[in-house]
């Protein structure tokens, strides 16, 4: 089954954890034995084998890079045009994909419809493009509102305002407080370029402050539920139940911490906290049984989010095991259409709505 998963950071993982994501997900976890740099060194689960493998065709990948200021104790660049040229590299990397036919952009109807027609086909996976969507996570690196415009005809598609802390345009996880003028000009020129806000990681206040000032397609891409693991980077139900009212679908993430309660880094394990892939199906289905259907959730996976097999569902080898997730998703009763929904039926629909 084909399957789309709206969140992927593979561009951060090719520049900033050096890992080369031609290579199957075996080669690059022993290049990195013994680093200590980062807490995922050899415990990668992402890379473009293992997404043919899994017939996940389509992803939105993400160009991300956070503006800190002197008082922000966050990792990130100490001005916007660094952080700007960050994502520029990050550009380069997805257009050098696309050079050597590892990927191809898909940014319109047309490009969208005869990607999905050639992975609908039947010939082998293993040499087609991973289509991508490119989609920037936090506009931090935007240095001002105008050079949006420049993003967009470089393929950008969906924005996030925000990320982790206190923002240029929004305020994200972990923090208070709102959008402000600049963030509000930011929504309107989105508005006029026709490009989706991805409403992840706004805190409460800009969440919904956003949503009364935004009138164009909204999404959001990696996401699960309040109501399960009580955190501030989770939705409420009066905040699911008012994206569902706005045609949203909303990705649901692979995140441990995210997806079960009590989560200590550095401790918790998905074995002690009893992580599997079921936990997924149960933020899927809280957010089905408040909307009455299956039309507004998909995959979100986050998987190479800066975390690998210490930090998600354990069981879980790679990303192409999003193959189990129909069976489970049978288990519970939801039928063939809803399960073609939700592994990329409700991302496609929603796209086909943004470009008529």
């Amino acid at each position: 089954m084909l399957i789309v998963d709206a969140h992927l950071d593979l561009s951060m993982n090719a520049l900033e954890w050096n890992r080369d994501l031609t290579q199957p997900v075996a080669a690059i976890n022993a290049r990195e034995a013994g680093l200590t740099d980062k807490p995922d060194r050899g415990k990668a689960v992402v890379s473009l084998p293992e997404l043919r493998k899994g017939n996940i065709g389509l992803v939105v990948a993400t160009q991300i890079a956070r503006f800190v200021a002197p008082d922000n104790a966050l990792p990130g660049w100490h001005s916007p045009a660094q952080a700007w040229a960050q994502t520029q590299g990050q550009l380069a990397w997805y257009q050098a994909m696309e050079a050597s036919g590892e990927m191809v952009q898909i940014n319109n109807r047309a490009t969208l419809e005869q990607h999905v027609a050639r992975w609908s086909d039947d010939t082998p996976t293993e040499h087609k493009p991973i289509g991508y969507i490119l989609s920037l996570e936090g506009a931090d690196s935007l240095i001002t509102v105008a050079h949006l415009e420049q993003a967009y005809s470089n393929g950008l598609r969906a924005v996030g305002p925000a990320h982790y802390g206190p923002g240029r345009y929004a305020q994200g996880t972990d923090a208070t407080g709102f959008m402000g003028p600049a963030g509000h000009e930011l929504l309107k020129e989105m508005e006029r370029l026709n490009i989706i806000l991805d409403a992840t990681h706004l805190c409460d206040d800009s969440f919904w402050e956003a949503l009364d000032h935004f009138n164009g397609p909204v999404w959001a891409s990696h996401n699960n539920c309040r109501a399960l693991v009580n955190h501030n980077r989770q939705y409420s139900d009066e905040q699911i139940k008012a994206l569902i009212a706005r045609g949203a679908v909303i990705g649901g993430a692979l995140d441990a911490w995210m997806m079960v309660p009590g989560w200590v880094r550095g401790v918790s394990t998905p074995q002690s906290l009893n992580c599997n892939l079921e936990v997924l199906v149960d933020h899927i289905d809280h957010i089905c049984q408040l909307a009455g259907n299956t039309l507004h959730v998909g995959m979100g996976t986050d998987l190479d989010g800066a975390f690998g097999r210490e930090q998600c569902p354990y069981d879980l080898e790679t990303i192409a095991d999003l193959q189990t997730i129909p069976t489970l998703l049978a288990k519970r009763g939801y039928t063939t259409p809803d399960i073609e929904n939700m592994m990329h039926g409700n991302w496609l629909r929603f796209l086909r709505n943004v470009w008529q």
